[in-house]
């Protein structure tokens, strides 16, 4: 209710300006693309994998949206550090459509809603955040440089502040969150349930190999060079384990969140393998 809603008012007021959407074409563009292609499939997998309504949606989240955000950040900044201002605007696309969809009809929906429900769970924190941030990053890069008059900068920096300081609590406390709802389940029934990594394998490799062999083959058939930072931004965000919204955002509901927190336990061991895999074979 708090810590998204600042992380997506700082990363969309920073970084979502008209300098930037005019130079980030591409980005957006194959951003968008790896996505019309990725949902369909996963709404397609999910079928297998389980015929409970609210199981399967957490399995379709996981498969469209990896941990591109804390985890592939922190991959692009640390072995890429040359890409992770293109890797922030790469992955935009991917956080409109989780607060926009995602988590209002996957994460927060208790079944088949009408209109009016659908519009008032669309209505929450997370998207407001995103919508005010989008507002300020298009409007204060739209605004002519001027001198700020002094009364009004202490109380805009501290809002500023504030809104970091909120933004940088999101990952520990979602972590922290993790870690308490994966103390609580069954470790053995977590560790022999072959769902949960067969779900884990198609994250971590199938899904990455896959759009890896599409970019590689693709492109040069219709004509075009694939930039480095394009097919290094695409396979960060495919190739990370599953992301936390599954546990953080269902468990503030009241939701069982124990086959989504054994997912969520299970990738992140396995990623320390595949993640340099994957970018080996990269």
């Amino acid at each position: 209710m708090i810590f998204i809603p600042a992380l997506m008012v700082k990363t969309f007021m920073n970084d979502f300006t008209v300098d930037r959407l005019s130079t980030s074409g591409t980005l957006f563009l194959f951003s968008a693309g790896l996505l019309v292609l990725t949902v369909p499939m996963a709404i397609l997998l999910s079928r297998a994998f389980s015929k409970e309504r609210f199981t399967r949606n957490i399995y379709i989240y996981g498969l469209i949206f990896s941990n591109f955000g804390y985890v592939g950040i922190s991959v692009v900044e640390a072995v890429f550090p040359q890409y992770s201002a293109d890797y922030l605007i790469f992955v935009m696309p991917l956080y409109l459509l989780i607060y926009l969809w995602a988590v209002p009809a996957l994460l927060m929906n208790e079944g088949k809603m009408t209109l009016k429900q659908n519009l008032k769970a669309l209505l929450n924190p997370m998207f407001i955040g995103v919508f005010l941030g989008m507002v300020i990053g298009i409007v204060t890069s739209l605004l002519p440089e001027f001198t700020m008059p002094a009364v009004l900068e202490p109380p805009l920096k501290a809002i500023d502040t504030c809104i970091t300081a909120l933004k940088n609590c999101m990952s520990p406390v979602a972590m922290l969150l993790t870690g308490i709802t994966v103390a609580n389940i069954d470790m053995r029934k977590t560790f022999t349930n072959a769902r949960i990594y067969i779900v884990t394998a198609v994250r971590l490799l199938v899904i990455p190999l896959v759009f890896l062999l599409l970019l590689r083959v693709l492109p040069p058939v219709f004509g075009i060079v694939l930039p480095e930072n394009i097919m290094v931004c695409a396979i960060a965000s495919l190739a990370m384990p599953l992301g936390l919204n599954t546990v953080v955002i269902p468990s503030a509901y009241g939701r069982d969140v124990s086959v989504a927190a054994g997912m969520a336990l299970v990738s992140h061991l396995l990623c320390c393998v595949t993640i340099p895999l994957v970018f080996m074979l990269v």
